[in-house]
């Protein structure tokens, strides 16, 4: 008889787990996963730590209960960021990813086997969840070891955990994720490792680290890619909100883009200044500044903060892409929050949360009160710049807890500044309007950009590959590609726009685009342009511009938008950042150039190749991007 007894099945393999472990707890809420997080705590800390053969007993992570939640914290800088290259895929199904083989000169069956085995003298923490939404993801299982009570809390807070009342008839768990931290060390030389197993019946995902990020997060996201993947449709990589207007007018806007993108900045409001005015930006080579007065910012209702589920059941014939929350809990990033006061609402809703919450990265003491200014820091000096905080949906102001249709699709890239010295592909206006053939071109180069936060790697122009979820995908690229591609088809009432962050030429700007934009974009009632109210980018990929725009009575300077303009950057250092990124296109699109990709895109790819221009890429999707008749 099963010396754990569930009133649901679970493949063989951990059922034998949970046989042979010495304790097992199976967690019925998330209260419970809070105190394991730090059950053996000694003078108010609990360490996360392992005998490691050859090493001793190494520490991963120290963990203490504050007042408003459980503050977790690596010790080594290398742990607070996810590894771009962390994922290996250890079946034989067509992939594109790196083999477990491949990477590491031997099959995974043995590992995954010395895992099972590790796993049987652990006392174990266990819960079924459900990855995605009801109806439209996968039933799934975690077995982890009850000392990483704070990993577990982390996955229960993004991804659900249901009780015993919460069960859904006929649960049974098609994913599994195995946590053995020690395996890092181990087996693969202290990097962060995530193995996909894919099998016909059970999608095992082992997790070799404890950083949430690849595994609880981004691991969950690719047993979703991978079940969209065989029933063609897409769990996008965006936020998306609600914007109503001071005069009561709604916009839908997703916004998509690689990890540090604005994702979750377009949930934020803007940030001001002590005045009050918006701080446009920091010219850095003058020290000029520019404001705008913006009396009162769009109420924001947030749908989607990272993983946006497009499910055909949700289609409703309006020719606008429909979707849905994927998690229960959003990964904050608040590095750019230094100081009280920047962001009031995501400070207050911190500090005295309706539950407790999990803070990740900083600056904590039992029994205090965790405040997500204060990071931790990499270095003396230097601070993380991956400070997280893990939020329940359900405990967010205003939260739209529905499917919503998108009126606007946006894309961030993070942008270095651009000058007459210094040439580089900071040449993004505030915002441009693009065809939805370049919309889809952007989507499968997604820029990871200047200075990535959130990734150990952050040299450099680099992809975050198609969809900017390619990170997380397990599949093949080209298929990925054309999901994305048949997306942009079927949802033609969808306008796209492309948004820069941190500079733009040689302007200090912050997140502030994205936020002048979605105020502008939903004042206007979406991205509604005429023919006289744009021009063509002078860089082809970069769509269209703005001449200028006016919010509330105050016109935005065109050097914001016109980057060449700029007196700092000038056509030619425009022409080679222009450059920069065509080479960039190029050499990121060649991968895609397979025989399984749908016509219509490689026909995209072949213009972008040859240097096509705008009314090329206007005309390969019919869509309008303009109003007629003007």
């Amino acid at each position: 008889m099963p010396k754990v007894h569930l009133p649901y099945p679970i493949p063989p393999e951990a059922q034998a787990i949970l046989d042979a472990a010495p304790r097992v707890t199976v967690a019925s809420s998330v209260d419970e996963l809070v105190a394991l997080a730090t059950r053996d705590a000694l003078n108010g800390w609990h360490e996360v730590s392992y005998d490691v053969p050859g090493r001793g007993r190494v520490v991963e992570a120290r963990v203490c209960a504050v007042r408003n939640g459980i503050a977790a914290n690596y010790l080594e800088p290398y742990m607070r960021r996810r590894d771009p290259d962390c994922m290996v895929i250890g079946d034989d199904r067509p992939t594109d990813k790196p083999t477990f083989r491949q990477r590491f000169g031997r099959d995974f069956g043995p590992v995954r086997e010395e895992t099972f085995a590790w796993l049987k003298t652990q006392n174990l923490a266990v819960f079924p969840f459900l990855a995605g939404v009801d109806g439209k993801g996968v039933d799934a299982f975690v077995i982890a070891p009850d000392n990483a009570g704070f990993f577990a809390l982390g996955l229960a807070l993004l991804q659900g955990l249901l009780g015993p009342a919460q069960i859904p008839p006929g649960f049974a768990p098609k994913a599994v994720i195995y946590v053995a931290p020690p395996f890092r060390h181990t087996h693969f030389d202290g990097r962060q490792i995530v193995v996909h197993a894919r099998g016909e019946h059970c999608h095992e995902l082992f997790s070799y680290n404890l950083y949430p990020g690849p595994s609880a997060k981004k691991g969950v996201y690719g047993v979703l890619l991978n079940v969209g993947e065989g029933q063609k449709w897409v769990t996008m990589h965006g936020a998306t909100v609600q914007v109503i207007t001071p005069y009561g007018m709604k916009v839908v806007i997703s916004h998509e883009g690689a990890s540090g993108g604005g994702k979750s900045e377009l949930l934020e409001q803007p940030h001001r200044q002590s005045d009050g005015t918006l701080l446009m930006g920091r010219n850095i080579i003058t020290g000029d500044q520019r404001t705008l007065t913006l009396p009162r910012s769009c109420e924001l209702r947030p749908v989607t903060d990272d993983m946006a589920l497009c499910h055909p059941s949700l289609d409703r014939g309006t020719g606008k892409l429909v979707v849905v929350d994927a998690e229960e809990a959003w990964f904050v990033r608040v590095n750019h929050i230094r100081h009280y006061g920047t962001d009031p609402h995501l400070e207050k809703l911190t500090i005295e949360p309706a539950e407790k919450i999990l803070f990740l990265n900083i600056e904590a003491h039992p029994g205090a009160t965790a405040l997500i200014w204060e990071h931790i820091e990499d270095a003396p000096g230097q601070p993380c710049p991956n400070p997280r905080v893990v939020i329940p949906r359900r405990i967010i102001p205003g939260i739209l807890d529905k499917a919503v249709e998108i009126d606007v699709r946006s894309l961030g890239v993070r942008c270095p500044p651009c000058t007459r010295e210094h040439p580089t592909y900071g040449i993004i206006g505030f915002f441009h309007l693009l065809p939805p053939s370049l919309a889809w071109l952007w989507r499968l180069v997604a820029p990871r950009g200047h200075a990535n936060p959130s990734i150990v790697d952050s040299e450099g122009m680099s992809s975050e590959g198609v969809g900017s979820y390619w990170p997380f995908a397990t599949g093949r690229k080209v298929d990925q590609a054309n999901l994305l591609l048949q997306q942009i088809i079927d949802t033609p009432k969808v306008k796209y726009l492309l948004v820069p962050n941190q500079h733009v030429g040689a302007w200090e700007v912050s997140f502030m685009p994205q936020w002048i934009a979605r105020e502008y974009i939903a004042r206007r009632g979406g991205a509604e342009f005429g023919a006289e109210d744009l021009h063509p980018a002078r860089c082809p990929l970069l769509g269209y511009l703005p001449t200028s725009i006016m919010v509330e009575g105050r016109t935005v300077g065109n050097w914001f938008f016109d980057v060449d303009k700029q007196p700092e950057v000038g056509e030619e250092s425009y022409d080679k950042g222009a450059g920069v990124l065509t080479d960039f296109f190029h050499r990121e699109l060649q991968d895609l150039l397979h025989k399984d990709l749908h016509p219509k895109g490689r026909a995209i790819i072949d213009c972008c190749l040859r240097g096509g221009t705008h009314e090329e890429y206007a005309a390969l999707i019919p869509h309008e991007l303009m109003r007629s008749g003007e």
